[in-house]
């Protein structure tokens, strides 16, 4: 006899593409987990094959790295940080739950609380700045097209446009972004490919193999530039899209295809993005650098080149603006899931105004903010990752411990408190000191001097200090992981055999 389930909630039939899904935060049952995680190939292909990559490898080129460092801290940055996406992707095998719900385990109801508004406040500020860029490109798509005029009406128009195709998209959820990152990886994805060749083309190949190499300190800075940018910044949403993986998934299948969907493109377009910095003066600092671009591109493939553009940055936005709904949720934000994004298409929406119209040059101003967010964010996620590797598992019943003030934990016989001191302090202290050591436009701390005042090395500081503190203070889940099945197969067993 099997345990009821008429009291859940049928996720696989409402994680369907083009349907609302359903769940908010809770962890999703075994009985409705769906998929496998070759799919995450597609989602994170789609999420890192816009052509903004490019950007990335420009601003190597700042830091006086020649083609071959540039291309060599493109792979060790890229897949360095997306590997710790995968890793974090497996706490959502385990759990089934999101990213920042998760995090409840290792902080507390609680605790939990201040890493998650943090989390909350850099999707925001990355989505944003996906949507002007995003805005940008279509205004550029219907002034070639059309003829319309890049007026202040017609750029609202356009960012409005993005925005409401975002919501749409974010609000049906899960499969429904598989689905579309799919679409977006053979459509955009193929446009890109056939416009690539054309930006190699236009090098100044003997200025760039003239470059004579850059310091290993420029080369340390640059690799720890693209992790932040790349992986660390998506750390906060690994778990979103593996949560209804079901648990005979392998954690190595997740890792690697994460890693790979992710890596691959990110790779080529940096490396694009070296070369064409020589044809592109002032690409890295562009306030349009999808603009910047195009220029070098012959008329008739400019309107592939903003389709791909458009494509490619809206997969990254729709994927921001569900995670960052979920964040909502573990805010303790009262709503659906399916209307939370409403609140941050709206936050979106009124920045991204004020950085069209009103002061174009406050992207600047947001582009440092989110890398000194970069820092909480890459310490949280350190504590999150040895929680896992004391743990060795998460399931149901760790989830609904978490969220009790004093209940006691049935798998691990230890009580979860709503503040888990020992997540909380090591997060703060890692943060903290990674911020000591962080130089960057809008802060600079008093320790960042030396390596670090070239290197951006603050967060990857930050993260090893909050990992080594946490396995410290943490030491006692060694004895206490759970040896038991997960709960969901222990109960099912149980009932089987009182039956």
């Amino acid at each position: 006899m099997s345990p009821r389930t008429d009291h859940l909630p049928d996720h696989t039939a409402a994680d369907r593409p083009w349907s609302v899904e359903t769940a908010g935060i809770e962890s999703i049952a075994d009985e409705h987990r769906h998929g496998t995680a070759s799919e995450l190939f597609w989602v994170w292909l789609g999420a890192n094959i816009g052509v903004v990559g490019i950007v990335y490898g420009a601003v190597l080129t700042t830091l006086g790295l020649n083609v071959w460092q540039g291309a060599a801290a493109a792979i060790v940055g890229s897949v360095v940080s997306f590997v710790l996406v995968g890793v974090l992707g497996v706490a959502g095998k385990w759990g089934g739950a999101p990213m920042l719900g998760l995090s409840r385990i290792p902080f507390g109801r609680k605790g939990n609380l201040a890493p998650t508004l943090v989390s909350w406040i850099s999707l925001l500020g990355w989505e944003t700045l996906t949507a002007v860029i995003a805005a940008y490109a279509l205004l550029a798509l219907l002034t070639t097209v059309w003829h319309v005029p890049a007026t202040a009406p017609w750029m609202l128009v356009s960012l409005l446009a993005v925005s409401v195709a975002a919501l749409l998209l974010g609000r049906l959820g899960h499969a429904t972004i598989v689905a579309v990152q799919r679409f977006v990886t053979w459509t955009f994805g193929l446009l890109t490919m056939a416009v690539l060749p054309w930006l190699v083309m236009s090098t100044h190949w003997t200025a760039v193999l003239a470059i004579h190499p850059g310091s290993w300190l420029a080369f340390v800075g640059g690799t720890g530039i693209v992790a932040a940018s790349t992986g660390i910044s998506w750390t906060n949403l690994a778990a979103d899209y593996t949560r209804y993986l079901p648990r005979r998934e392998r954690g190595a299948a997740i890792v690697g295809w994460t890693t790979l969907g992710s890596a691959a493109p990110l790779v080529v377009l940096i490396i694009v993005g070296i070369l064409l910095s020589s044809t592109v003066d002032g690409l890295a600092t562009s306030t349009d650098p999808i603009a910047a671009i195009g220029a070098v591109l012959p008329a008739w493939l400019a309107v592939p080149y903003l389709l791909a553009a458009i494509g490619g940055l809206l997969a990254q936005l729709v994927m921001g603006l569900y995670s960052s709904g979920l964040n909502l949720l573990a805010l303790g934000v009262r709503m659906r899931r399916s209307r939370t994004v409403v609140i941050d298409g709206a936050v979106i929406l009124l920045a991204g105004v004020y950085i069209m119209v009103v002061q174009a040059d406050f992207s600047g101003f947001l582009v440092s903010f989110v890398q000194l967010l970069a820092c909480g964010v890459a310490t949280w996620a350190a504590v999150c990752i040895v929680d896992m590797a004391l743990r060795r598992g998460y399931d149901r019943a760790c989830l609904e411990s978490s969220e009790l003030t004093q209940a006691t934990h049935p798998a691990l016989r230890v009580v979860n408190p709503a503040v888990r001191l020992p997540a909380l302090v090591s997060w703060l202290a890692g943060t903290i000191i990674g911020l000591l050591f962080t130089a960057s436009p809008l802060f600079t701390g008093p320790l960042a001097v030396g390596i670090f005042a070239e290197s951006s090395l603050g967060y990857l500081l930050g993260f090893a200090v909050s990992a080594a503190l946490y396995a410290v203070l943490s030491r006692d889940l060694l004895r206490q992981r759970p040896v038991a099945q997960p709960a969901d197969a222990a109960q099912r067993e149980e009932t089987a055999n009182k039956a």
